[in-house]
């Protein structure tokens, strides 16, 4: 990905003002259409092991740069990253999906789910408490394992969901309200002529995953 891109990112962290960003709109403009190319590309490559994404492109996958202020404490009109959340119906779909998110201090490549709500959140634990054998054989395969050292561990419940036995050995894997699995990138690779065959060699991986929660939500 051509450097365009976190120069201007870093640049707007450090100037995060309406002044600024009308001043630099041109670059802006610049470093957006070359993460859209670069989305696109890796849409079409997906698309050869995904069929359900062939039918989108970038524009519907990429977040808007603006912020929403009204209710948040910090009134920073924009965001410091470019992020594309690539599923069937784009960045609105609620089911699984492949993210790439590209910010100054924080990028990564992940996917699954983020946050789904709660029927669709029982959903997948009910899949995975009933088919745990295939959850756990998905999670230790030698291609997951590879980029994914498991369901990103964050924002999860203390208790075990009421609906499912607390003696279940692997409850564990049902108190998370997402799930997704991350694998973080550097400038260094982000700026290689790797960083696009390896963005697909990570997508890859992680579709027997995505498939398995597919089939838990239907989406």
């Amino acid at each position: 990905m051509d450097p365009i891109v976190l120069g201007f990112l870093k640049d707007l962290q450090q100037n995060n003002n309406r002044e600024w960003f009308q001043a630099n709109k041109s670059r802006y403009e610049a470093a957006k259409a070359e993460f859209e190319n670069f989305i696109n590309s890796v849409i079409h490559e997906i698309a050869r092991f995904d069929p359900l994404l062939r039918f989108i492109d970038a524009k519907d996958c990429m977040f808007r740069i603006y912020r929403d202020v009204r209710f948040t404490k910090s009134k920073e009109p924009y965001k410091t990253n470019f992020g594309a959340w690539m599923s069937k119906d784009g960045r609105k779909s609620p089911g699984p999906g492949y993210y790439f998110h590209v910010a100054p201090d924080e990028m990564f490549l992940s996917g699954g789910i983020y946050q789904p709500d709660p029927v669709l959140l029982k959903s997948i634990r009910q899949e995975i408490f009933y088919n745990i054998k295939e959850f756990k054989t998905i999670l230790r395969s030698k291609e997951f394992s590879k980029y994914f050292s498991g369901i990103d561990e964050y924002n999860k419940t203390k208790l075990p969901p009421r609906d499912i036995p607390a003696d279940f050995p692997d409850i564990d894997l049902l108190k998370n309200r997402s799930y997704t699995v991350s694998w973080g990138l550097n400038e260094k690779l982000l700026h290689s002529e790797k960083l696009f065959s390896t963005t697909v060699l990570v997508y890859k991986a992680m579709l027997p995953y995505n498939e398995f929660l597919r089939k838990a939500t239907n989406l």
